[in-house]
């Protein structure tokens, strides 16, 4: 009755454990996508290397260009030009599946790689171009 009981507690012990496994996700990140993000950096790999510079769509003297992922699937990219500044709001929507992230604005549609996503980044690479985008909350 004893060994039963040992038996049946690790029993217990094992199905705990692999129901705990940390690959249920398929490598996808927990952190939410929703959020307003701010256009920081852009760039590509080249011999393996990253290489990301500032953003040469955000104009000197202006606020940054932004994409802001909504909770309704809206996705609105705001850029920020001109001699005064101005706000020009392109809308959209966008779907994530998995580490993929697909984009419709304007009428253009791509698909990129989350790269990395947490509270204060967002980092995509686009699977047709290679350029990598890099956004911060």
């Amino acid at each position: 009755m004893k060994n039963k009981a040992i038996l049946l507690g690790l029993l217990s012990i094992g199905f705990f454990a692999t129901s705990c496994s940390s690959d249920d996700n398929e490598g996808e990140t927990i952190i939410p996508l929703q959020g307003k993000y701010n256009l920081r950096q852009t760039g590509s790999i080249v011999g393996g290397q990253e290489v990301l510079v500032d953003a040469a769509a955000n104009q000197a003297g202006c606020s940054t260009d932004y994409l802001d992922l909504r909770l309704s699937n809206a996705a609105v990219y705001g850029d920020y030009n001109g001699s005064n500044c101005a706000l020009v709001e392109t809308t959209g929507t966008y779907v994530r599946s998995h580490n993929d992230l697909t984009l419709t604005i304007g009428g253009v549609t791509t698909t990129s790689d989350i790269m990395n996503l947490t509270n204060k980044e967002l980092k995509l690479k686009d699977k047709t171009t290679g350029m990598i985008t890099v956004y911060s909350r």
